[in-house]
């Protein structure tokens, strides 16, 4: 008989086969984090019928802020989910940091926290399973979803680890192979986890084919009834009118995927700039468009505008 996660956490499991929206990290003219902009930002997506957000996730530059930076997003977040919808915090870098911000989550009143996929160069299949073992222990209160961007990690190691806590109830499955996450999907258990498709919506469908019942999405910041639009289209089997949406936005994922991805977040927040929602401003190492591209970014918006209002 498979091993399943407790029945504590089925209502953040059942949040996350959904759209788990990444929101961007909006600056200030000095840099700093623009907090009541930041805010707004959330309740805007939590209002168009989201009900799962990550604060200080890639496309919200996790490893362009300081820990007293994250920890502030975190509790923006909080603040304007008010309840509404499930709060992941990213965590990560080594483990006493994620062990402290995965902590302050808790305290803070998120419902789980997402660990990123450690970045160390020397990176053993016992020692990952170590270091998530490590900080879901810290915070047994809390749902942990994986980040798994390794094509290395293998179902048996995501089996243990499940095995060694039981509230690992989630992951994020980020290597571009949709054949490998069907296999390691059901080396760990099918069943076991909600499997979240983490290349946003230009991957879902093959994804969801294969087993995953969430995805991630940045463009969510900007279009939330697109991405709405895809994940019910995926969730009732109609991959006719998924890939509707998906010619439609693939425009504007392909340019955040352009030069090796390095605009991901940079376009997300030139769009936002466009709507007047929050400056373009992103740190380094991303950049800030050219102006060729934030036209292109424009002929998008322009376009999407025409045929109905998704903003």
């Amino acid at each position: 008989m498979p091993v399943t996660s407790s029945p504590r956490f089925d209502e953040r499991k059942r949040r996350l086969s959904g759209v788990v929206a990444i929101p961007v990290t909006p600056f200030d003219a000095d840099g700093s984090v623009a907090s009541e902009t930041y805010g707004h930002l959330v309740d805007r997506v939590i209002t168009a019928g989201i009900d799962v957000v990550t604060p200080n996730g890639n496309t919200g530059e996790f490893y362009a802020l300081d820990e007293a930076e994250a920890r502030h997003c975190l509790e923006l977040t909080v603040k304007a989910a008010a309840g509404r919808a499930s709060v992941v915090a990213g965590v990560g870098h080594d483990v006493r940091t994620a062990i402290g911000a995965a902590r302050h989550a808790r305290d803070a009143g998120a419902d789980l926290v997402m660990i990123h996929q450690p970045v160390h160069p020397y990176v053993s299949a016992d020692g990952w399973v170590e270091y998530h073992r490590a900080i879901a222990a810290a915070v047994p209160e809390l749902g942990v979803v994986l980040y798994v961007r390794d094509a290395r990690i293998e179902g048996e190691r995501l089996a243990r680890l499940a095995d060694a806590a039981e509230n690992v109830i989630g992951v994020k499955y980020a290597v571009p192979d949709p054949v490998r996450f069907a296999s390691v999907a059901r080396d760990a258990g099918i069943d076991r986890f909600v499997w979240i498709a983490g290349l946003a919506e230009l991957s879902a469908p093959g994804y969801f084919a294969v087993g995953a019942t969430g995805f991630t999405s940045g463009l969510v910041n900007v279009a939330p009834s697109l991405s709405l639009e895809m994940f019910r289209a995926l969730r009732d089997g109609d991959f006719t009118g998924a890939m509707t949406v998906w010619e439609r936005i693939r425009p504007f994922e392909e340019l955040r995927a352009a030069d090796g991805n390095a605009n991901n977040v940079s376009v997300v927040k030139e769009a936002l700039a466009q709507l007047g929602l929050c400056r373009p401003d992103v740190r380094p190492p991303s950049r800030p468009l050219t102006g060729g591209e934030r036209g292109d970014v424009a002929a998008t918006l322009e376009k999407w505008g025409a045929h109905q209002r998704i903003f």
